[in-house]
């Protein structure tokens, strides 16, 4: 079975972080493990409290799945601390980690900056130019391109600056003044667009965790980036689409939306 690591948060409430990440890589057919760098106290109206692990315990936790389980790919997803970054960069780095995604988590779609100025700087220093590919959003990309984005044409522009400039593929994805639901991939020099429909789903808690997760899923399996990209949209659509509500605020998507089997069969 294929297996596959996410660096993240934890998400109390469920719908977010590791437990998004390990939901979606366990439906997606990889065998899913975690290291956490936060415990957090949230729900579907905020975040409450968070409680950051050490940087060692961090470390600990990264060796103790690599060097036993080694990951077919590795998801990270938001980290707050310039030293909790450097210890990723150099675990991964130490046992030449594959397929990685990164989700830059740094800017919320309301365009406020969540995590520091000094942080972000360490994510593009150490992090960024090891992943496979990164997942922005549109604020995200402006603060990796200092660029404005407005147009598609800008887009383009944004996603082939941080390429070049970071050596690594990059999925902007749409929405944020541009489009609805399209994200465009530029690797290599070259770029594609993926077209999506927009759901008309208010809840759409951990949507970036769960893509960046399926997207290393689909990669853990041996599917090439543009595969694994058109899958995991896929995927995410039909989590969307099958409108779960639940709490008071922004809720989460139904991860599980595809599995139909009734638990009495083995219970």
């Amino acid at each position: 079975m294929n297996t596959a690591i996410t660096i993240a948060g934890s998400d109390s409430s469920g719908g977010a972080g590791i437990q998004a990440d390990i939901k979606t890589m366990t439906v997606n057919g990889v065998y899913a493990m975690s290291a956490i760098t936060a415990l957090t106290a949230q729900n579907t109206t905020g975040v409450s409290g968070i409680y950051e692990v050490s940087p060692q315990f961090l470390e600990d936790q990264i060796v103790a799945v690599f060097e036993d389980i080694r990951p077919d790919a590795v998801k990270i997803g938001m980290v707050s601390s310039c030293e909790l970054i450097k210890v990723i960069a150099k675990n991964l780095k130490k046992y030449d980690a594959k397929n990685i995604v990164l989700d830059p988590v740094m800017v919320a779609t309301s365009g406020a900056k969540l995590i520091s100025d000094d942080a972000i700087a360490t994510l593009q220093e150490y992090l960024i130019p090891l992943a496979t590919v990164i997942t922005p959003n549109i604020p995200e990309a402006e603060v990796l391109s200092k660029m404005e984005i407005r147009t598609e044409e800008e887009v383009i522009k944004a996603a082939q600056f941080i390429s070049e400039k970071f050596g690594c593929a990059v999925l902007l994805k749409g929405g944020h003044h541009v489009n609805d639901a399209n994200d465009l991939l530029y690797r290599d020099g070259n770029f594609k667009w993926f077209y999506g429909k927009k759901i008309n789903n208010p809840n759409t808690h951990g949507t970036g965790c769960t893509l960046s997760s399926a997207i290393a899923s689909n990669l853990a399996k041996g599917r090439n980036l543009d595969a694994s990209v058109e899958k995991a949209k896929a995927y995410i659509s039909g989590a969307l689409s099958a409108m779960l509500d639940l709490g008071k605020g922004s809720g989460p998507m139904n991860h599980a939306f595809a599995i139909t089997n009734e638990t009495e069969s083995w219970a």
